[in-house]
């Protein structure tokens, strides 16, 4: 079996790379290998840094956002009580396989949403960032500079 590479892979591998140089990053994977975008992460692993998760941010960078990591996989949902910016949630079961996105959930609303099935990671993005960057379900979480599991 032989295997080929874009010739832009390599530029695309030292960019994620060196975006994450600086701490941690999620990069997300297509269902082809290819990488789709990589996001620098603040790391939400203990019940009270989930809890809080990105409520009263009013900016969050371009290619950042905030990994929710669970102890275990489990049906979640989650609200956008006090976070005053749109957000896409992009939840992925215990394999790191993307298993559904809520797009552009709506600022300062306490209504539930999640996804079907159980997830141990969700990742919150700017709203838009999974329509711009043709993320979807089956596509799978690559983890850099942290250990993706509980501090629990």
């Amino acid at each position: 079996m032989r295997i080929r590479f874009s010739p832009f892979a390599p530029v695309v591998i030292l960019l994620a790379l060196l975006g994450c140089a600086r701490g941690p990053c999620v990069t997300i994977v297509g269902a082809d290998g290819k990488p789709r975008a990589t996001v620098a992460v603040e790391v939400a692993n203990t019940g009270t840094q989930r809890e809080l998760g990105l409520m009263y941010r009013k900016h969050l960078d371009e290619n950042a956002g905030m990994i929710f990591v669970f102890p275990d996989a489990a049906h979640r949902d989650f609200w956008m009580h006090n976070t005053p910016i749109s957000l896409d949630l992009i939840f992925a079961d215990a394999t790191a396989r993307v298993m559904g996105i809520v797009a552009n959930a709506e600022p300062f609303s306490d209504k539930l949403v999640g996804v079907e099935g159980d997830s141990e990671y969700v990742l919150e993005v700017n709203g838009g960032f999974c329509a711009k960057n043709a993320i979807k379900a089956g596509d799978r979480f690559d983890f850099s500079g942290f250990s993706p599991h509980t501090s629990e």
